[in-house]
């Protein structure tokens, strides 16, 4: 059986790649994706991060809709309270436009960076993400013909144009069970960042089921796990390749502000950091190994979480290490 898995690109930039670079190997990545049957595609927020170049999904996920044919595409996520719900929900019903039927936006909760970046960006304050996700709601069901705001609400003249008979899929990020139900209470998607939390897929799942109540853009629960995993021809190769990763870790844990280093540097400062706690927990973190191992290592995390997909974050030091890392998982 063919696992229910997806995609969450985080565009990461891997010495001596430039980021520029980095966003046109997530096209490149996108289309293989579509070609190999995944079936959604998200691209990531950050700010101020040398490691991730990703920092506008809507853009990128633009360029998407004109480069592949089938994929759902999706943001994983856009940081709400950085943004006017307005302006999110005039951009999603745009790239709706473009791909009717194929576009999925995914919110998160935080800032996508520091408190610095949070006022360069002139965020609202994350207290503000409840009030800001029931005007997102509105109004993308007012541009869908259906009522979003109260007869005298003072927003209900504002319409978020392009207007049409399809909306976005709403998913919200989380990293927590108190976040997995509010997506639950909100009647949403659910994704739970288990490769950021580094466990609670299971307890995160079960919250959102329980606290889930049907509402305009959903009548059952859709619930996801974020993961990360690695896949190469051997297992011995598959470690190999995610060292990088590893390292980058240990660098992040040590208040580095870096690109993923190359393979001779992440396997030196392996050997220097050598029992360093975020080596055991960066590696207790992903699903390595050849594609039969990685396969039913991910079959049995969709099992134990009782998820209705993963998402599987595209790894790898280069573009033809993710891409044949994708080609194993679904072989």
């Amino acid at each position: 059986m063919t696992l229910p898995l997806s995609i969450l690109d985080l565009s990461s930039v891997a010495a001596p790649q430039r980021p520029d670079e980095a966003i046109r190997d997530s096209v490149a990545l996108a289309r293989a994706a579509d070609r190999l049957g995944y079936k959604r595609f998200w691209v990531a927020e950050h700010h101020n991060v040398a490691s991730h170049a990703g920092t506008a999904p809507e853009i990128l996920m633009a360029a998407l809709t004109q480069a592949t044919s089938r994929i759902r595409l999706g943001s994983g996520g856009v940081m709400l309270v950085n943004y006017s719900p307005l302006k999110v929900a005039e951009q999603f019903m745009t790239l709706e436009a473009l791909a009717p039927g194929r576009i999925d936006l995914g919110v998160g909760r935080s800032l996508g960076g520091d408190a610095k970046v949070g006022q360069a960006l002139r965020t609202a304050g994350l207290d503000a993400f409840g009030q800001s996700f029931a005007m997102l709601n509105a109004w993308l069901l007012d541009a869908t013909g259906e009522p979003g705001f109260p007869p005298n609400h003072p927003a209900r003249a504002i319409r978020a144009q392009p207007a049409g008979p399809g909306r976005p899929d709403l998913f919200i990020l989380c990293s927590s069970a108190s976040g997995a139900a509010l997506a639950g209470q909100f009647g949403v998607g659910m994704v739970h960042a288990e490769f950021l939390a580094g466990s609670g897929g299971a307890e995160a799942v079960h919250a959102y089921r329980q606290a889930f109540r049907p509402s305009p853009f959903r009548d059952r629960p859709l619930a996801a796990v974020a993961v990360a995993a690695m896949a190469a021809d051997t297992a011995e190769e598959a470690r190999r390749l995610d060292q990088p990763r590893i390292a980058w870790s240990v660098g992040f844990a040590e208040g580095l502000n870096e690109p993923f280093p190359d393979l001779a540097a992440a396997h030196q400062r392996l050997i220097d950091k050598a029992g360093h706690a975020m080596i055991a927990e960066s590696t207790g973190r992903s699903i390595i190994g050849d594609g039969p191992q990685v396969r039913a290592g991910l079959a049995a995390k969709l099992d134990e979480c009782r998820a209705d997909e993963l998402f599987v974050i595209a790894a790898g030091p280069t573009l033809a290490d993710r891409i044949r890392s994708l080609e194993l998982m679904l072989a």
